[in-house]
């Protein structure tokens, strides 16, 4: 033994050699860390090497890792939470003021319309909608279901549409999504008090569209439907409405109006919803107002449609459709001085109220499926051959051209003969020695395909100057009237035949084209605009129907001033050549059905031949009185034969009312 009595190398223990006496004098000695304490010598001694056994169990290496993981991980979470808590705390806070907070749209009142003579066409009155806000849902896939079939079972509404119906509108989580539309007082108390439980049901009050139809007794009809395709109706915007005119003030339970000029002047007569800052609870019931901002109402439109002017003029046309077996047909009288639209007749027509607050799929297959297509606007959409009521602008044009004068004779004796081909006049035998006005008078074809395209030694106009005074009177163009669906019409050119149909122009095209055949295509609104512009002298007007726009807050008026395409083109002396034509077509031609009117008329008829295998478009435009005019009037009867057999009979009854009434 050396001097240290005790010694514990492993762990700690006393020496059992001693007597317990020595236990007492002598304390333990520990090893620790490759160290023995001796309490009695009091230094710490150092092991040999070969009894270091215990060691750190992390290298430099390893260490240094560690602590970088440790940092990396720090710096991980403090982004995070940097990200979240700046960065995305204010869309967070956002999100959880939604729940507690809605912000409630208020329908503004839209605003009414009226004919030219204050008659109420339009009203609103009141509405009930079944919506939901698809936040306030479950978000359980069973219990979403659930909902699903309740509210089905509350709307009598399949599940399939509802379901369609969320899906459609799921990004727009916190607004009311509208379900059904149109509901009556009892059917949305009803549903009510059964969704008072159910969490994102809401029973909606607003307005929607009644539109009086007026028959001859001046008392609520379900026919006729004078007005239908001018007012048009409104109806629930579509999904991509919704994504267009979502950031301009629009809801996704909002309507809009679709076609008419509900659509045109959709802006005005909208005017700017309101809104509710409401509170609410966990099922997504108001529970308190928090802030309130009125809506300010839509304007009034002032039309400038006369409507008793418009019941006539279809009721003629309707008559006259019954009599002859004739189904679709277009009216249009026009104020040739301003280009106020007095009468727009487009037949067969619609019941506009079916459409208001939603129609079925059932009705509006109806619709789409009638081969007469009456949600078509054929009076500003329609697109035909012109037949012979082009022939003023042709002869308009030749005057103006310098290629005639009034007195210029060409010889009629059946048609004129070109190779093998042989172009016909409509009378057998030709008509004679004829001059512009007689020419205009018995729509003389020969005279129109001398002036057109030219025979023999004479020189006619030629197909590009024929497009190029055809676009002055507003041919191939649209001519800006204020309702949606305007077509623009065509002529035929010498590039667009060798492109589309990959032959050549021959004098045959332009032969019938002098005589409103062939490719021609035109609206019977460019029909009555062209008569319009020979009756006041040279002046192409912009068509509107809307006279003027009313405050209902102020009642303040603003009209809507005439607007001018182009004017004064055509020499005054040749467009009253022209308008004696017209007058002579009453006085001795195919209009003579009109000379017994007690005031002056002037018209033009017109046959446009468009199918070998069915009847012939029957025409016929004209202005009155002839000294000072102050109406024309325009009739296309599809597949009505003779202009003159069918739509002359039409504007005489026409004319001879509006004589007694104007």
């Amino acid at each position: 033994m050396n001097d240290f009595d005790t010694q514990f190398i492993f762990g700690h223990g006393f020496d059992s050699s001693k007597p317990s006496g020595v236990h007492g004098k002598y304390r333990h000695r520990w090893v620790e860390d490759n160290f023995v304490f001796s309490e009695k010598v009091g230094k710490q001694i150092p092991l040999p090497k070969e009894n270091r056994h215990i060691g750190s169990s992390l290298s430099g290496t390893r260490y240094r890792i560690f602590w970088w993981l440790i940092l990396i991980v720090f710096l991980g979470v403090s982004a995070r939470l940097i990200f979240l808590q700046i960065d995305r705390g204010g869309s967070f806070a956002a999100l959880a003021e939604q729940n507690r907070q809605r912000v409630i749209p208020i329908q503004s009142e839209r605003g009414l319309i009226f004919d030219r003579n204050g008659v109420q066409l339009a009203e609103n009155i009141p509405s009930f909608s079944l919506a939901v806000v698809p936040q306030d849902l479950p978000r359980k896939f069973e219990d979403r279901n659930l909902m699903v079939k309740r509210l089905a079972e509350l709307s009598n509404q399949t599940e399939e549409s509802i379901a369609n119906v969320l899906e459609e509108y799921g990004a727009y989580s916190y607004e009311s999504i509208v379900i059904k539309e149109n509901l009556d007082y009892a059917s949305a108390l009803k549903i009510m008090i059964a969704a008072g439980e159910l969490p994102g049901i809401q029973i909606q009050r607003g307005s929607k569209r009644n539109y009086l139809n007026y028959n001859n007794d001046d008392s609520a009809s379900s026919t006729p439907f004078a007005m239908s395709h001018i007012l048009g109706y409104i109806n629930k915007m579509d999904s991509s409405e919704l994504r267009s005119l979502y950031g301009h003030g629009y809801y996704p339970s909002d309507s809009i109006g679709k076609i008419g000029v509900e659509k045109s002047y959709e802006a005005e007569l909208r005017g700017v919803f309101g809104r509710r800052k409401i509170e609410v609870n966990a099922l997504g019931k108001g529970i308190s107002v928090l802030s309130e901002e009125a809506p300010i109402p839509g304007k009034h439109l002032k039309l400038s449609i006369d409507l008793e002017m418009q019941k006539k003029l279809e009721q003629i046309i309707e008559n006259s459709l019954v009599a002859n077996h004739k189904k679709r047909a277009s009216g249009i009288v026009i104020n040739p001085n301003n280009g106020e639209v007095l009468a727009l007749v487009s037949l067969p027509a619609f019941d506009n109220n079916d459409f208001s607050g939603g129609i079925s799929v059932e009705d509006y297959n109806k619709y789409l499926n009638n081969e007469d297509h009456p949600l078509f606007n054929r009076s500003i959409a329609g697109l035909y051959p012109s037949g012979s009521t082009i022939k003023p602008a042709i002869a308009a044009a030749a005057l103006q051209a310098g290629i005639i004068t009034p007195a210029s004779h060409f010889l009629s004796n059946g048609g004129l003969r070109i190779g093998a081909w042989f172009f016909p006049d409509w009378q057998a035998g030709g008509h004679g020695s004829t001059n512009v006005r007689r020419a205009i008078a018995w729509s003389v074809n020969t005279f129109f395909y001398y002036i057109g395209g030219g025979y023999g030694d004479f020189h006619g106009l030629g197909v590009e100057k024929l497009v190029a005074f055809l676009k002055e009177f507003g041919f191939s163009e649209k001519l800006g009237i204020d309702l949606p669906g305007e077509n623009s019409g065509f002529i035929p050119t010498i590039d667009w035949k060798e492109k589309a149909k990959d032959e050549q122009w021959y004098i045959g095209d332009t032969y019938n084209l002098s005589i409103g055949q062939g490719d021609l295509l035109v609206t019977p609104l460019q029909i009555a605009e062209m008569t319009s512009a020979i009756a006041n002298n040279g002046s192409l007007f912009v068509p509107h129907l809307v006279k003027s726009l009313v405050d209902p807050l102020t009642n303040k008026e603003s009209i809507k001033e005439p607007s001018i395409v182009r004017e004064k083109y055509f020499k005054a002396e040749y467009l009253n050549t022209v308008r004696l034509g017209m007058r002579d077509c009453v006085e001795y031609g195919s209009c003579r059905l009109l000379s017994t009117l007690p005031f002056k008329v002037a018209g033009k008829t017109g046959t446009a031949q468009w199918s070998k295998n069915k009847e012939n478009h029957a025409w016929f435009t004209s202005f009155a009185p002839f000294d000072k005019p102050q109406i024309v009037l325009s009739v296309l009867v599809e597949e009505g034969g003779e202009g003159s057999g069918i739509s002359v009979p039409v504007a005489y009854e026409f004319l001879k009312w509006w004589g007694l009434n104007r």
